[in-house]
């Protein structure tokens, strides 16, 4: 298994080996006992499943608050998406700050993202599958989301993108008064 930091802390891009051979490829996506060796320590309690049809949907930035949080283990099941995690833990040195990763069902990678962050995918192929495990159950009071293009994220699509009601309406960064303290 391989683990990368990336430029926000505690943000990870995870790779699990792949087995294959002729009839495809065998993976484990998570196992608590190797995640542990390398300081990760999560409780899962929630698996979540979406498929987007049309290239070019956006679905985020989302987060969920406090006493509610999550972190959330990502990875992309069919198609390909760019997945994306902003900073916002109030006083932290990387605040409004992003990074984004492919993830797709060839390449495995999958992208760790704790509590303080906001998440978002663009889809890059039809009818594609993200895949994501959280650490705490869906509340839907704590259930909050911060406008798509208002943190200087380069989402590598030029076109109009496709979006939820709740995503079009959602506040800037720059308006947001977030529940993390860093």
């Amino acid at each position: 298994m391989q683990i990368e930091d990336t430029a926000l802390p505690g943000v990870k891009i995870i790779t699990p080996q792949r087995f294959g051979d002729a009839r495809g490829f065998f993976s484990e996506s998570w196992n608590r006992k190797r995640m542990e060796a390398h300081g990760i320590d999560l409780n899962f309690v929630q698996d979540n499943h979406s498929m987007s049809a049309e290239v070019g949907t956006i679905r985020g930035l989302h987060f969920q608050a406090p006493p509610h949080a999550q972190d959330k283990l990502v990875r992309c099941g069919q198609g390909a998406l760019f997945d994306v995690v902003v900073d916002i833990r109030k006083g932290s040195p990387t605040y409004g700050d992003w990074v984004g990763v492919e993830l797709t069902a060839e390449n495995g990678r999958q992208m760790l993202v704790p509590k303080g962050f906001l998440h978002g995918f663009i889809t890059r192929a039809p009818m594609t599958e993200i895949i994501y495990k959280c650490t705490d159950y869906y509340a839907p009071e704590c259930d909050g989301a911060v406008r798509w293009d208002s943190c200087g994220i380069d989402w590598g699509f030029s076109g109009q993108p496709i979006l939820s009601e709740k995503d079009t309406a959602a506040p800037a960064l720059a308006e947001f008064q977030t529940p993390f303290t860093f």
